[in-house]
């Protein structure tokens, strides 16, 4: 039988995190620092496309490959809405 992970005790791990500290200190023991970054220039990336950046400019600024862009690019039109979410909460 196959082992499952449980993705919802992450989820809900994550919100029951209540500062900014207690995030910093959650992801560092749980990713490494690459991972961190990958999902902080992510991240970043989502933000400057949906301000309508180019992919140039983008790429320029983050050092996300355009593979990176093109994903989250794609995620942000045709994903989940996570970003879109995310993005606006972050601009309250």
């Amino acid at each position: 039988m196959k082992n499952e992970i449980d993705n919802e005790m992450l989820y809900r791990a994550v919100l029951s995190l209540e500062t900014v500290e207690e995030c910093e200190a959650f992801f560092t023991d749980l990713c490494t620092i690459m991972e961190i970054k990958a999902m902080a220039q992510r991240l970043e990336v989502a933000k400057m496309l949906s301000e309508k950046q180019v992919y140039n400019k983008i790429v320029e600024k983050t050092s996300a490959s355009s593979a990176t862009v093109s994903r989250v690019n794609r995620s942000l039109t045709h994903g989940a809405n996570g970003y879109k979410t995310v993005l606006g909460r972050l601009e309250k």
